[in-house]
């Protein structure tokens, strides 16, 4: 029987193929990792409302980190388990930041998300995450409550340079990571996906030994070096192949499927 207890897995460039799609290899491995009594769930910046049809399609029934950390529901009854927004002053001052480099902005409010206006970044966004997209004009002016998160997208050297400058202002007091190239997203600074597999972890009384962690980016490393075993994908930089325990096929060769099977399963 395999000593881990939990698989938590990334969805974009992990669990999900370039064509934006589960395998069946994938979906089969981590269903029959929940028939052997292990616990599955999600770990992604990406909105419950978008994760959630992911997480029904494998049968997971555990609470979901989404996110990155900063709101952990439940995919049966929805029930909350904890919510960290951005604080509101921080908020405005991020936004301030994005509009003065000019680039396209999403925030994250009730779990709805708003622009300002339609862009192709907005669009393309939407379309991968299958949500729909709110514009509400000047977001400084239309935020009145603190946002689950927020999100630039632009061209990744102008956010690699947005990253340099902003952590260095806002890094005490926000968690800031890029998902993407050419993502970089602001949230709480306890809001990571670390913390939410503790979160998870101490409900379920489960170790952090027992722990297996998958993903392919910069805002999967603290759960990967959190995890018992922090598994990279193929497809993911060479910094975090560097930080993982052990390095698996890319998300077009079923990655997540096998490393399932060679630590799960012991195919």
């Amino acid at each position: 029987m395999s000593k881990f207890r939990l698989i938590a897995v990334d969805i974009d460039d992990t669990l999900l193929n370039d064509r934006i799609e589960v395998s069946t290899a994938n979906r089969e491995a981590l269903q029959n990792a929940m028939d052997v009594g292990v616990a599955v769930t999600i770990a992604t910046g990406r909105m419950f409302r978008s994760a959630l049809p992911v997480a029904e399609k494998l049968g997971i029934r555990t609470p979901i980190i989404t996110y990155q950390g900063a709101l952990i529901r439940d995919t049966v009854t929805k029930e909350i388990l904890c919510e960290r927004p951005v604080p509101l002053q921080l908020a405005q001052m991020v936004l301030e930041e994005g509009y003065r480099a000019d680039i396209h902005m999403n925030v994250y409010v009730g779990d709805s998300l708003f622009v300002d206006r339609i862009t192709p970044e907005g669009k393309g966004y939407a379309k991968l995450a299958e949500v729909d997209i709110n514009p509400v004009g000047n977001l400084s002016d239309f935020l009145k409550q603190a946002p689950v998160k927020i999100l630039f997208i632009a061209d990744p050297g102008v956010l690699d340079r947005l990253n340099r400058e902003l952590q260095d202002k806002f890094g005490a007091s926000l968690y800031i990571t890029k998902s993407k190239p050419n993502y970089l997203e602001f949230m709480h600074p306890e809001s990571t996906k670390k913390s939410g597999l503790e979160a998870l972890a101490q409900r379920y009384g489960i170790k952090q030994e027992e722990i297996m962690a998958i993903g392919d980016s910069y805002n999967d490393i603290d759960m990967l070096e959190y995890a018992g075993m922090g598994v990279a994908m193929g497809n993911a930089p060479d910094e975090i192949k560097e930080k993982a325990d052990y390095v698996t096929a890319d998300n077009n060769e079923d990655g997540v499927a096998k490393a399932v099977e060679k630590f799960i399963l012991g195919e």
